[in-house]
Formats: structure tokens, sequence, C-alpha cells
């Protein structure tokens, strides 16, 4: 009975030594999934274009084909469908390069849905596109032409932030309860996958009214433009000036009713690559507490490139 006791011990040890050292499942790892949250949920980036440096090379003959190729990643967290992004190849005289090079192309051409990152693909989708022109005309007397072209990609893309803020409808009325937080600005530095993004949230308390001042900032090197203006027209002469700058929002807190926010209309203008959002919330109840404060800004983005080819006049 004694060694039956002593193999079960053994036994039951050896079991649990397995279960300890064993690889967790899928789903089983929130450090992990933790991890690949915040990451998903940070940064600047939005669609970054490239070019491939051998397409076009440095120098080429009339003869020649003049092919493009770029290589579409999207770097940001938001999903771009086969309308709402477009990149366009401008600056060449088409009475020289022809084969309509100008025309817009979608980034997810192909492939449906450019999508961006997530907990399962940190880095985003990426798609190729080719530009070609086979007719390359040099008038009579021009034996090199060295043109520079622009690689132009404008695109939707939203931005979701939310972050935890503290708010308290008896702020300024002794209590004998301690209190869980106290409303205090917070930072969100580093983006939120996204090239305009929430930079900080001031919280103030006016009796039981909490009032959020939100900070809009372009963090990446492009252009803000209106979500309701034509991307095919996008950096083009048809884009209004009213178009320019222009963010439209939406703000929820969890924890409270909506006031008002200003600007009104929803639409917010940045000046300098910076606008405020100011939202006034009713907060019920006569203790602090914390709750997410839900932002989403809509927006259309534009950059750009340009690169120089040399074109030389074939031999005769």
């Amino acid at each position: 009975m004694r060694k039956r006791l002593v193999l079960c011990s053994l036994f039951l040890i050896i079991s649990l030594l397995i279960t300890a050292c064993s690889p967790r499942g899928p789903g089983e790892t929130p450090l992990d999934t933790a991890a690949a949250l915040r990451e998903v949920q940070s940064g600047s980036q939005g669609v970054e274009v490239t070019l491939d440096p051998n397409f076009p090379p440095p120098t080429i003959y009339d003869q020649d084909n003049l092919d493009i190729l770029l290589e579409v990643s999207n770097k940001g967290n938001y999903d771009l469908d086969a309308s709402s992004c477009f990149v366009q190849i401008t600056g060449l005289d088409p009475s020289i390069v022809r084969g309509g090079l100008n025309s817009p192309r979608s980034c997810a051409e192909r492939v449906g849905v450019l999508q961006g990152k997530n907990i399962y693909n940190l880095e985003g989708d990426t798609n190729q596109l080719e530009f070609r022109s086979s007719s390359i005309f040099l008038p009579e007397g021009v034996f090199e032409f060295t043109p520079t072209f622009n690689v132009q990609t404008c695109y939707n893309y939203h931005t979701r932030a939310s972050p935890q803020v503290c708010v308290d409808p008896v702020l300024y009325q002794l209590t004998a309860e301690q209190k869980v937080c106290t409303p205090q600005t917070v930072s969100l530095g580093g983006g939120q996958g996204a090239p305009v993004g929430v930079s900080y949230v001031g919280v103030s308390m006016v009796g039981t009214r909490a009032v959020f001042e939100i900070n809009v900032r372009n963090f990446g090197a492009g252009k803000v433009l209106s979500p309701y203006s034509d991307l095919h027209s996008c950096g083009q002469p048809g884009l209004e000036i009213t178009d320019k700058d222009r963010v439209a929002y939406g703000v929820q807190f969890v924890g409270g009713s909506l006031i008002n926010c200003n600007p009104a209309g929803g639409v917010l203008r940045l000046n300098n690559g910076n606008g405020k959002i100011v939202c006034s919330f009713n907060v019920p109840g006569t203790n602090a507490f914390q709750s997410p404060l839900l932002i989403d800004l809509d927006y259309n983005y534009m950059q750009s490139f340009q690169k120089s080819i040399r074109i030389v006049k074939t031999p005769q």
C-alpha cells in the first residue's frame, strides 16, 4: 500500500510539471495579446508607398518601356477597400511619355481590400502596382530628356482613440471617502495607428459637467483633406480651399450624456497641423470614476514624393 501511494504521488508531481511546462494554445496568452493590441493601436503611419529602385532604372532609351513599380503598404490599423485609396503618377509630359500613366489606380487593385495592421498581422498588407508607358517620343533634335515625375497617394482614413479619463461630479466638495482618481490631462503621445491622431485630452469639471479638451494633430508628413473631398481629384485644380485641413469627428463618453461639442457641425479645421475639440458631458452620481472617452476622426490624406529619370535618344 505504501509503495502504491509513493507511485501515485510521483505520477501526480510529473503530471503537474508537464502541465506547467506545456506551451499555451491560441487565446491563452493574454500578456502577448495585450502587447499586440498596444502595437496595433500605436504609431503614426498610414499608407506608405515606395518605389522599386530598378523600375524605372536611372536611365532608359526612348525605345524602351517606362515601367514604374510601386509597393503600397497599409501601415496603419484601418482597412482600405478599392474605392478608398488611389495612387497616381503626375508631372510627365503626355506628348512625350504616352500611354495613360496619369490615370489613378486603386491601392487595393487585384486584392480587393488592403488590410491595416491587426493582432494577427502587425505589419499590415502590401500590394504592388505597375504603371507602364510603351511609347516614348523625343522631339527631333532632343537627344536627352530628364523629367521628374510625382507619385501621389490619396486615401480615406479613420483614427479611433479611447483614452481612459477620470471625472468627479463632486470634485470641490469635502468628503471622507477616498477617491479612486483625480481629473487630469491624459497624454496619448505616439499616435493611434494613423497619420492623424489625438495627442492629449484635458479634463476639467464644472459642477457635474465634465469638459474634455481634445487636441488633434497631424503626426504625418502629408496633407489633411476633408473626408467629403473627391479622392480622384486629390491634389488637382478641382480641389476646393475649403477641403484643406478638415477633419470630421465624433465624440462619445461612456460615463455621461453629451451636452455639446465645438466646433459645431462635427468638422474640425487644423491650423499648422493642430486643432482642438471641446466637448461637455453631464456626469451622474456623487463619486469619482474612470471611463473611456471614444473619439473617431474621419479624413482624407494626401502624400507624395518625386523621382527623376533620364531618357536618352536611341543611337541610329
